[in-house]
């Protein structure tokens, strides 16, 4: 069985500030862009979530959440120097790192021989020499899989250490509720309470046919994250599966005219960034749409190249969904997974 670690750093672009300046600690303190700009909450301290503050959020409505909120730009370069100690820690343990973002990993420690085998020492170690070394409190999730490890990690926020061992795997899942499982988001979980499944023990009453007719070919993959099965290894490199760019506007965009005006320049900064990536094959195109009451949509087209044409066409389909003044406007390109990049290549 496989010993996997997910580690998390605590609210790590706030944490780094508080580390920094420890009269933020006990203050609300948020990390994100300006009211004036539109911007969103990057993250935020225990203290600010306690307001109802949380990531992603409109900074306007945080601070109406929270209005003594310190408000902080956030230095990136800051940000990934302590990222980039952190990591180098992981590595100290095992060479077996795929970095989810600036302040999250996973690591897979079944071959690591240090600490006797224990996975729950190395983590406890890693917990401790972060901490030392930079400031920083990561909590960390020990399971035989990325699905289980990741769930634990987020089980004992902040500074946790949740480990599920295999003698507790049946007794945790059981009692899982299933909003906890990848991929359950609020409809899908609203679709599961209304056909009477709220835990991983009632999912797993659900035949795997009714599970398909109901959810397609996520229907397997709620069957088996109910059985607590996840057998994706930890990658070293993690494969990039689209190219975008977005922008919030200062002021509404009041109709389609004004979203197309908008839309040349993304097309081509979107175009710069493809050609810095070497012009990989593609998959897709996508349109992203938020609207002045959040509402969010997005449109995929297979098959077409991207030139400012075939974006244009997809907005106005996006656009007619909803037909109200626009945020928010964003352009990308799915990119063509890279195995079937290799068979492309044998097939040529």
């Amino acid at each position: 069985m496989r010993k996997i670690l997910h580690a998390d750093c605590d609210c790590f672009f706030a944490a780094v500030e508080m580390r920094d300046n420890p009269a933020l600690a006990e203050v609300p303190l948020a990390i994100g862009g300006s009211p004036e700009r539109r911007g969103v909450i990057a993250t935020c301290n225990y203290p600010a979530r306690a307001f109802g503050i949380h990531s992603a959020m409109p900074t306007a409505r945080a601070l109406r959440l929270c209005p003594h909120l310190t408000l902080l730009p956030g230095s990136f370069d800051k940000y990934r120097e302590v990222s980039r100690q952190i990591q180098a820690i992981f590595h100290e343990l095992t060479p077996l790192v795929e970095p989810l973002s600036l302040d999250e990993a996973f690591l897979d420690v079944s071959a690591v021989e240090r600490f006797s085998g224990s996975a729950t020492w190395m983590a406890r170690w890693l917990k401790q020499e972060c901490l030392a070394r930079t400031g920083i409190t990561l909590s960390v999730g020990v399971a035989p899989n990325k699905f289980l490890a990741k769930i634990a990690s987020d089980w004992e926020k902040p500074d946790g250490l949740t480990v599920i061992t295999p003698e507790r795997l049946e007794a945790f899942l059981a009692a899982l509720p299933v909003k906890k499982l990848h991929g359950v988001g609020p409809a899908t979980g609203a679709r599961l309470e209304a056909m009477g499944i709220t835990t991983c023990a009632a999912l797993r009453e659900v035949p795997l046919e009714r599970l398909l007719e109901a959810f397609g070919k996520f229907g397997k993959r709620l069957f088996e994250l109910a059985r607590g099965i996840d057998e994706r290894p930890v990658r070293l490199e993690r494969e990039r599966k689209s190219i975008s760019v977005e922008t919030t506007f200062a002021r509404d965009l009041p109709d389609l005219a004004s979203c197309r005006e908008a839309l040349a320049p993304l097309c081509e900064r979107l175009e710069e960034r493809l050609a810095r990536h070497g012009h990989p094959p593609l998959a897709g195109l996508v349109v992203k749409v938020r609207f002045d009451d959040f509402g969010l949509t997005t449109l995929e087209s297979r098959g077409l190249t991207p030139s400012p044409a075939s974006y244009q066409g997809l907005l106005e389909q996006a656009w007619e969904r909803r037909r109200r003044p626009v945020r928010l406007l964003g352009v990308g390109a799915r990119l063509l997974p890279e195995a079937e990049r290799r068979q492309l290549v044998l097939s040529l």
